[in-house]
């Protein structure tokens, strides 16, 4: 296979970034519910229409790190789009990709994708945008990294989750893992990948926080947290402030879409609380 210049396998590393960081769950197009989390976060986001970006002013030296689903099965997947890239513009987010933002990318790329899960109403609703729109959301998934590595490798963030021998390698084999996570290879009675808890086994110092797979309640389990509560399908969506480890979520204004997978309830011997920081 020839070289893939457009899907570049990189995590970023950036060790000197302290925080603080909200990092927020898999959005899917929930644009009300991403301003609404957002203000309660205390970032100030003014829409200026004459420029057509989004203005935002975070809470004191915070940053938000957003672990990718951007778009698919909710309402405005381009205005979730806009706002998170000019938030990265301006200094103050990081972003992962998902698998969803990975297939929409695919798709702007002129790849032979089956357009379903959702990235039917992205298209749709990306095809009120003009030209030069489509081609900057392109730009900037095409540069989106597997994961993030900050405060002197503490914190790690990637959609699926990603285990700790593979922190900072780059590889296709990692940035799958990063958008997929870890599957049996096998399929379930409704079609869809068996997936691993990889999770249930960490045991790594850096804190992972990841989303991917919609859980009932984001609880922290061997130094990982998962903070997908799934507001597409009706849920909420949540943040996690780092170092903090304060969860604030919003109510999910509507159920977009019907969720095929049943939210991850774990039970209570699972849960490894992760003491506070002294």
């Amino acid at each position: 296979m020839g070289k893939r210049v457009d899907h570049p396998f990189y995590n970023l590393e950036l060790p000197q970034e302290h925080g603080p960081f909200h990092v927020i769950g898999d959005v899917h197009g929930c644009f009300d519910e991403l301003q609404e989390l957002l203000r309660l976060l205390g970032y100030n986001v003014q829409f200026n229409k004459s420029e057509a970006k989004y203005e935002v002013v975070p809470p004191a030296g915070a940053k938000a790190v957003f672990v990718g689903d951007l778009v698919d099965r909710g309402p405005n997947s381009p205005e979730v789009l806009r706002l998170v890239m000019d938030m990265v513009e301006q200094g103050i987010a990081y972003c992962v990709s998902g698998n969803h933002d990975d297939k929409l990318l695919r798709l702007l790329l002129g790849r032979n994708v089956q357009v379903r899960h959702g990235l039917e109403l992205t298209k749709a609703q990306m095809e009120r945008y003009d030209d030069a729109f489509r081609e900057r959301v392109k730009v900037f998934l095409s540069k989106l990294p597997h994961h993030v590595i900050l405060d002197e490798a503490r914190l790690v963030v990637a959609h699926a989750g990603l285990e700790e021998r593979l922190h900072g390698r780059n590889s296709k084999g990692v940035r799958e893992l990063c958008l997929y996570g870890p599957t049996t290879g096998e399929l379930d009675e409704k079609g869809l990948p068996i997936r691993l808890d990889w999770a249930a086994e960490y045991c790594g110092k850096a804190i992972v926080v990841y989303g991917h797979t919609p859980v009932q309640e984001p609880r922290w389990r061997n130094n990982t947290i998962n903070i997908d509560t799934g507001c597409v399908f009706g849920g909420r969506l949540t943040a996690l402030t780092y170092p903090d480890h304060i969860i604030t979520s919003v109510e999910s204004h509507h159920t977009y879409a019907e969720s095929v997978r049943p939210f991850i309830l774990y039970q209570q011997h699972h849960q490894h609380h992760h003491p506070s920081p002294s």
